[in-house]
């Protein structure tokens, strides 16, 4: 179940689902979990790695006060806590 080069972000991230699900149960024998643990470290950097890059090439068209069109990076907003 090894992360095959090239592959959808989507599938990793299923892969990595999957796996959680498994050690979240508790009753894998330590090898295993050890093995799955180990997989998934490696799908969550894969994902991580993939979603930097998605984020680097996100932009936006922003008009620049002469009216003309300017390409800018993206700067996501954070998210603020709703107790706050």
């Amino acid at each position: 179940m090894a992360k095959k080069k090239g592959e959808p972000f989507e599938e990793a991230l299923k892969k990595l689902q999957m796996i959680v699900e498994k050690l979240e149960k508790g009753d894998l024998p330590l090898e295993e979990a050890m093995e799955s643990f180990t997989e998934g470290i490696k799908l969550a950097q894969y994902c991580h790695q993939k979603l930097e890059e998605a984020e680097n090439k996100v932009q936006m068209l922003l008009k620049d006060p002469e009216g003309s069109w300017s390409v800018v990076p993206f700067e996501p907003t954070t998210a603020k806590n709703s107790n706050e």
